[in-house]
């Protein structure tokens, strides 16, 4: 059997391969590396663990704080009446998250139309996300929720579910609108010109050749706001909806114990994190792509 060199000085025997000693030994040396890295990150969470635990069990309220916020009976008391509660909170994501992202989508749209006879919506589009961005969510979630009621509208509903709802969705449209008109102005003015050369109407270059782009690229980002929806949904418990959050201030105000706040924002971090680590996922992909060329 003949050994012949290829380009890399590598020898190559048919369609086996051989690395050579040194491309073996700089392997071997990037394994340490890591191995060293991942003991000494452990060693060093573990040592700032101890510590930050020995500076809370020894300071002088503990004691206090471990039966106020910590107490196992009200967490078990809670933890079911919480979880009852969170899937109002489920329903309302699924809901407001479709809803937010159909009226962003439209609004963005509205925003990028060009001409002079659209100036009326390009002007009420963006009235409509400079005052709901400017907004804080927890009054406009008030004047929704109490406002409404309060002006006595036929056929209009009082519920505080719906209410909270619609007050989430125009906060988090103006955002998420936001979101998709600086991902459509990212497209290039070229694919729409090559679009239209290939006898598109403006339409449908929108539609097939900028819209599915400037989606494709704001995928990280709209995902950061589904997450933070995810967690301001709690907030529509201010008009009575009796969600997670409701359901621990519930217990709360009848034991005067403040461990199902605890267990109410334990349930939300663990319902957050999955999709936050997917968000890392989708961008981390997103990125490498790019890198590599895949996308534009």
């Amino acid at each position: 059997m003949t050994l012949t060199k290829d380009e890399a000085g590598q020898e190559s025997a048919g369609d086996s391969y051989t690395p050579s000693q040194r491309r073996i030994e700089r392997e071997r040396l990037k394994r340490t590396r890591a191995r060293r890295a991942t003991a000494i990150a452990a060693v060093s969470t573990l040592v700032t663990a101890l510590v930050l635990y020995l500076v809370v069990v020894n300071a002088p309220g503990w004691p206090r704080t471990k039966e106020t916020f910590f107490s196992g009976q009200y967490a078990r008391e809670a933890f079911p009446k919480v979880l009852e509660g969170l899937w109002l909170n489920v329903r309302l994501l699924l809901v407001c998250g479709v809803a937010v992202l159909v009226l962003g989508m439209l609004i963005a749209i509205a925003r990028t139309l060009r001409g002079p006879v659209f100036f009326p919506l390009r002007f009420l589009a963006a009235a409509y996300t400079d005052f709901f961005r400017g907004l804080p969510l927890i009054i406009n979630l008030m004047i929704v929720v109490l406002g409404v009621p309060a002006l006595r509208l036929q056929g209009v509903t009082v519920d505080p579910v719906w209410l909270g709802g619609t007050a989430l969705t125009l906060t988090y449209s103006a955002y998420v609108a936001e979101v998709f008109r600086a991902g459509i102005e990212s497209v290039h003015p070229s694919q729409r010109a090559a679009a239209r050369s290939l006898g598109l109407s403006n339409r449908q270059a929108l539609r097939y050749v900028v819209l599915p782009q400037a989606v494709r690229r704001q995928v990280p980002p709209l995902l950061n706001d589904l997450v933070s929806l995810q967690k301001d949904t709690g907030l529509v418990s201010i008009g009575g909806a009796i969600d997670a959050v409701r359901a621990a201030d519930i217990i709360v105000g009848r034991s005067l114990n403040y461990t199902p706040y605890i267990v109410a924002g334990l349930v939300f971090v663990a319902l957050t994190i999955p999709m936050t680590r997917f968000t890392d996922w989708v961008t981390a992909r997103m990125d490498r792509r790019r890198a590599q060329g895949g996308i534009a």
